[in-house]
């Protein structure tokens, strides 16, 4: 059994061996693969794991051999399921493994919009402390969380234990939820249609997962809707929002500020206008990336691939494939 991994090294750069899949087969491992490389590299796989290389359906019918996809990830909008499952290739996987992590960056985020940790520290180290007048200083408003409201579109697994914490620091919470309405246990949340979600909420955290129908929805219009003082989180998706119309709310003082971990393009472009926005903090893309994370990631991709080869397969995310195979 051939199992060639594309994109290994955010998931181990290191600290995080192959071990339980290098078990299961003959496993090549390489960190990362141009879209231009994948056929030359995975033309002999049975398996192939990905995170964020494309697999495209020009790409998959030049992979003859190919059995199973595994996304290493929850995400897998890098993948053209429906071609693979037109081919009989299942396409699974993780949907549980980060859910704590990117829950906790995205109140972390929601934290430095509000308190400004990161920044004060760094002016104290720059000397403005030393040299002030007084005991105490700010550079901006700080904002106390107890009592606002926080929107979070797409209440599952990750938006689900944000509310939680969010709810512990006295927020309100406000959900939007297309696919079902389920709030976590003991936690009192309002169910809202999104505009009235964004007009109403003091902080928007984005957790639903990238569609055709929502590309770009946080666009000029529902952020002129909000709050001259609301804050805007992302650890989702970044083509969710259109960040030209971002840029210049956060310009314009449509909003107050922007705090995102994920941006359409990735890397980011050394010319996306978010670089250069007012009061918008960006980080790589990391909020998932926890080593006890990326632990419970590397042993629920085993898992898959073990339950795949019993003929038991799980976490399906292109279950037509099926029939095909049945046909």
């Amino acid at each position: 059994m051939r199992i060639v991994v594309l994109d290994g090294h955010t998931l181990n750069p290191g600290d995080n061996p192959w071990d339980e899949v290098a078990a299961l087969g003959d496993l090549a491992v390489f960190d990362r693969t141009p879209v231009e490389r994948v056929v030359e590299r995975g033309g002999d796989a049975d398996i192939i794991l990905t995170n964020k290389t494309p697999l495209a359906a020009a790409t998959l019918a030049q992979l003859p051999r190919l059995r199973l996809i595994a996304e290493m990830a929850t995400g897998h909008d890098n993948i053209d399921a429906a071609a693979a499952g037109r081919l009989g290739i299942p396409v699974v996987n993780v949907p549980e493994y980060s859910s704590v992590s990117v829950a906790q960056h995205a109140m972390a985020l929601l934290l430095e919009l509000t308190n400004r940790v990161g920044e004060h520290a760094a002016a104290v180290r720059e000397g403005e402390w030393s040299r002030a007048p007084d005991f105490s200083f700010w550079r901006h408003e700080l904002v106390g969380l107890a009592g606002l409201r926080l929107g979070i579109v797409g209440l599952g697994r990750i938006g689900g234990r944000l509310a939680a914490i969010a709810h512990a620091f006295g927020m309100e919470i406000l959900a939007c939820n297309p696919l079902h309405r389920q709030a976590p246990e003991g936690i009192p949340v309002t169910w809202l249609e999104l505009p009235e979600l964004f007009a109403g909420a003091d902080a928007v955290s984005l957790h639903c997962p990238l569609t055709p129908d929502n590309r770009g929805f946080v666009d000029r219009g529902l952020l002129g809707t909000m709050k001259r003082s609301a804050f805007l989180v992302n650890t989702a998706r970044g083509a969710l929002v259109n960040e030209a119309d971002l840029a210049a709310a956060l310009n314009d003082g449509i909003i107050a500020g922007a705090a995102l971990d994920v941006v359409s393009r990735e890397p980011i472009s050394p010319d996306n206008p978010l670089l250069a926005a007012r009061n918008c903090l960006i980080t790589p893309h990391l909020a998932w990336a926890s080593l006890a994370a990326r632990r419970r990631l590397m042993a629920a991709t085993a898992g898959n691939i073990r339950a795949f080869l019993s003929g038991e397969p799980v976490n399906v995310v292109n279950g037509g494939y099926l029939a095909k195979e049945k046909a």
